[in-house]
């Protein structure tokens, strides 16, 4: 495995900046650049590097969908949210038609949030592609399926070009998929999550996402330390804050940031990414965000080796 691409992160429902987000970014901007002079384009790029990542980027606002990329012909993506168009155009947009290709996708539940972007996904239209999709939930095709079921959506499911396959996996098993081993574990989580390892010979990747984690809970977090345990890259579900997770939104599915920092500091993890972003929470709040995971990551440390921890955000390109 040689890198991840995060084609969406957002939780629960695709979100867009609005033209407010957009004139505070400005005005934060012009604001920063009130008496400086640029006499040439070197100098204006070189004083917008010194701008935060919330004035200058976005976090983005597609549902989950992260592709995994190997030495191989084989593309491995997770989760098949809103982020799903996007890469699907890219496939086309660098193979071109025709030129088969094999896409697995590993789904991790079947709410919408995670399956929205298949009807878009455009390698599935095209004659000569394989679609294998992987999961561990009964109504797996069904689901996937009704996605493009009248009322649901104009073009049916038969009309899709490529052959679509369905693995229905066993968790806690690994399986041997095109030279990676992947085991998927159960997850809590409304009508059931799983997360997936993804092995190869010299690197480990974990995608965990809507997955809560109760703190009275000693044995489940000890099942998930050895699933995190010296992983390359942890897919985090950080949609809320720890206050949040175990109170106002105990028994919501999903996680925080200081759990995260924690299981994979356990773990021995080497980089922990923050997912499943909160609809709610713009560019600033997530900055934030990241940047009291970190401290909580400095001063609880110890003697362990450093954990790097990064915000995902759409477009974002993480080397393994």
């Amino acid at each position: 495995m040689k890198r991840v691409v995060f084609w969406g992160t957002r939780g629960s429902l695709p979100v867009a900046l609005t033209s407010r987000d957009i004139r505070e970014k400005i005005t934060a901007a012009l604001s920063a650049a009130n008496g400086k002079s640029f006499k040439t384009q070197g100098t204006l790029d070189a004083f917008v590097d010194t701008l935060p990542f919330a004035v200058t980027g976005t976090f983005g606002g597609n549902s989950s969908c992260v592709e995994i990329v190997r030495d191989a012909p084989d593309h491995f993506i997770c989760d098949m949210g809103s982020g799903a168009r996007p890469l699907g155009q890219a496939k086309i947009a660098r193979y071109g038609v025709p030129n088969p290709q094999t896409y697995h996708l590993f789904i991790s539940h079947l709410h919408w949030d995670h399956l929205m972007g298949f009807p878009y996904f455009a390698p599935m239209y095209i004659p000569g592609n394989r679609i294998i999709i992987h999961g561990c939930h009964q109504q797996l095709e069904e689901a996937v399926r009704m996605q493009m079921r009248s009322p649901n959506f104009p073009v049916d499911y038969s009309q899709a070009g490529a052959r679509i396959e369905f693995d229905l996996m066993t968790p806690g098993k690994a399986h041997f998929i095109s030279g990676v081993n992947v085991t998927p574990k159960l997850q809590l989580h409304v009508g059931d999550s799983y997360g997936y390892r993804f092995e190869s010979i010299d690197r480990t990747v974990v995608y965990s996402t809507d997955s809560e984690h109760r703190l009275e809970d000693l044995e489940s977090q000890k099942a998930f330390v050895n699933f995190f345990a010296k992983a390359d890259l942890v897919i985090f579900d950080a949609m809320y804050s720890l206050a949040e997770a175990v109170s106002v939104k105990a028994d919501w599915g999903h996680s925080s940031n200081v759990v995260g920092v924690e299981l994979c500091q356990l773990a021995q993890a080497r980089r922990l990414a923050l997912f499943h972003h909160e609809p709610v929470h713009d560019d600033k709040q997530l900055s934030r965000l990241l940047a009291e995971s970190r401290r909580l990551e400095l001063i609880t440390r110890g003697e362990n080796a450093p954990l790097e921890v990064i915000s995902a955000y759409d477009g974002l390109t993480i080397e393994l």
